[in-house]
């Protein structure tokens, strides 16, 4: 029997846990969309989240690049994509692509932790897309070296990773069984004690 988009979101809920916000609970990345278009007020919400992540020195190296369906940007992330995610992520109505700058703007040195920071801004920006309503999903699979020629990014700058943003569309969309057999089961993690330690492969007391 078939699932529905709203039995799927059900089905993808992290088990309650005191205390966890729930939009942390809430957060999977779908492949579905719906062709529902974004609001602009949404969309600028999202990015005025992540515009207040923490960041070395305050540095905010992050750029995000945004396109909406129909748009050339948005033609120039889905073509940077690898066939598989070029599969599905053409159905969403935003892409997005982030890239960070690896040198220090007050001082031209290297920044050690530009990535990890794009990386939190992009969480932020997802976090704040489940409070919304919105899904996102991030990808890994992309060509970063055709990603930087066809935005034209300097050298000092390197991507972190491209994401689809939307509404949830039914899974029955899918034609990919893979796709559809990922979309429709449930979310796991591994346990704390695998994570978090207080020595090196020794699991902190809790």
């Amino acid at each position: 029997m078939s699932m529905t988009a709203a039995e799927v979101d059900r089905l993808k809920q992290a088990p309650a846990t005191a205390g966890v916000i729930p939009v942390v609970l809430q957060r999977w990345s779908p492949r579905s969309f719906s062709d529902r278009a974004v609001s602009a007020n949404d969309l600028k919400t999202v990015f005025e989240a992540a515009r207040w992540t923490a960041s070395s020195y305050n540095e905010q190296p992050w750029r995000f690049f945004i396109g909406r369906k129909g748009s050339d940007t948005y033609q120039k992330i889905l073509s940077v994509l690898v066939e598989f995610n070029q599969m599905w992520a053409r159905t969403a109505p935003v892409l997005i692509l982030g890239a960070t700058r690896t040198k220090f703007a007050h001082n031209g040195a290297d920044n050690p932790v530009a990535l990890y920071d794009l990386g939190a801004a992009a969480a932020t920006l997802c976090y704040q897309a489940i409070a919304l309503g919105l899904h996102t999903h991030q990808m890994a699979g992309f060509d970063r070296n055709a990603a930087r020629s066809v935005f034209n990014a300097p050298e000092e700058y390197v991507f972190g990773a491209a994401m689809a943003l939307g509404y949830q569309g039914e899974p029955s969309a899918l034609t990919v069984p893979q796709m559809l057999q990922q979309e429709t089961s449930p979310r796991q993690r591994k346990p704390l004690s695998e994570m978090v330690f207080s020595d090196w492969e020794k699991p902190a007391v809790l």
